[in-house]
């Protein structure tokens, strides 16, 4: 049977993730891998866990085991509603949230609620590669503006929904991830959140802000998410509790207006018809207990101190002319090398040496940034940051020289 003519138009353009592609060597006791965007395990709340489990089983078991509504458990929205309006000032209410299961399901089901082929969509560059593959499934056309220290070039983003007007074409949505943003670990400004918002209002334009780092954050002062400055209703929220539980309950949820929300709820009925309802009891009591707030804190200990370490140790073995931001929370870093390195052949060399990183290129929907790389430092032993930059620094030298 000819089985590939008979793939729809869409799967056969599906490429596979560059971030997916290097989780095999994550696995391989002797690479040292800063390619993975995964929590540490000793982020876990374990022993929390294993009693909320337990209390749920002998309080909840029935419902906690069952089918459950599309949008998701009550109590939960309720909860997660209550503490977004106390943490951000949200004015969020339990109906206009729903309930994902994971922050990726939320990426390809906004995509598919939106975009049509050739559509528009705005983003970032570099963004989440998660959303790159997500979005691609819809065939988008893409107009990928450049990030500034403090966040997206406005100017660019400005002229670049000009031209997709002159084309008689309005950008869906613009997508953004302005707090610790994956994968260059900047964060945007203030004015520049609230730009955004005035440019949105300007074109009639819809933003998703994913915040998936927003609680991890190691110094400088809070930034307010933008869906607290939005008078409009125009803003599409997603959080997660990947990155202050754990990823792998796959647990996220998408605050939005009605009219949005009532799409996503009818797609989701279609693709996964609930979310894991198991997973929903335990959010609810970890968030129920205070748990979270107990959990955040070491967290953001454990990671400071590991972007430290490898920020230090970056200081030491990088060749001159290497250049890395300096991320004030979150999970990732940017390097950026000299021109005529293209970290896709390097990273061959790199993996020889037993150490591995994302190619810059995977997070550029246009293909750019083949001399950069994103690190992920808050996975690894401390030994092994220190290890596995000397390791990465020995082998830009020597493609270097």
């Amino acid at each position: 049977m000819d089985v590939n003519s008979k793939f729809s138009e869409i799967s056969k353009g599906l490429k596979g993730s560059a971030v997916r592609e290097l989780l095999k060597y994550a696995e391989k006791p002797d690479v040292i891998s800063f390619g993975g965007g995964m929590p540490n395990p000793l982020s876990f709340p374990i022993k929390d866990v294993e009693d909320i489990v337990h209390y749920i089983l002998e309080n909840y078991g029935a419902k906690a085991l069952q089918y459950g509504s599309t949008e998701g458990v009550e109590e939960l929205r309720e909860l997660i509603s209550t503490r977004l309006n106390s943490k951000y000032n949200f004015n969020a209410r339990k109906e206009n949230i729903i309930m994902l299961n994971g922050s990726q399901s939320g990426l390809y089901m906004v995509s598919k609620v939106f975009l049509n082929r050739k559509d528009y969509v705005i983003s970032e560059a570099p963004t989440y590669v998660g959303a790159i593959a997500a979005f691609n499934a819809q065939d988008p056309s893409w107009l990928a503006i450049d990030l500034e220290n403090d966040g997206m070039d406005l100017n660019m983003l400005e002229k670049k929904i000009k031209f997709a007007l002159n084309e008689g074409k309005t950008p869906k949505f613009i997508y953004v991830i302005p707090t610790f943003q994956n994968p260059a670990g900047l964060t945007w400004s203030l004015s520049k959140r609230k730009e955004l918002l005035e440019i949105a209002s300007k074109y009639d334009l819809i933003v998703f802000e994913d915040d998936p780092y927003s609680e991890i954050r190691f110094s400088g002062e809070p930034v307010s998410p933008i869906k607290s400055l939005d008078k409009e209703n125009r803003v599409i929220y997603m959080g997660t509790f990947s990155k202050v539980l754990s990823p792998g309950i796959r647990l996220g949820y998408i605050f939005a207006n009605d009219e949005i929300l009532r799409k996503i709820s009818l797609l989701k009925q279609g693709v996964d018809l609930c979310t894991n309802v198991f997973s929903q009891y335990l959010a609810m009591e970890y968030l129920k207990r205070g748990v979270i707030d107990q959990q955040v804190p070491k967290i953001v200990d454990l990671y400071r101190k590991k972007r430290d370490l490898m920020l230090e140790s970056l200081e030491k073995y990088m060749p001159d002319g290497t250049e890395w931001t300096r991320p004030e929370g979150g999970m990732f870093l940017w390097v950026t090398l000299d021109k005529k390195i293209d970290t896709e052949i390097l990273l061959k060399k790199a993996l020889e040496k037993k150490v591995a990183y994302v190619i810059g290129s995977a997070f550029y929907p246009d293909g750019r940034g083949k001399n950069s790389m994103r690190l992920n430092f808050t996975y690894s032993k401390d030994n092994d940051i220190i290890e596995g930059i000397k390791r990465l620094g020995s082998v830009i030298r020597e493609e270097m020289s």
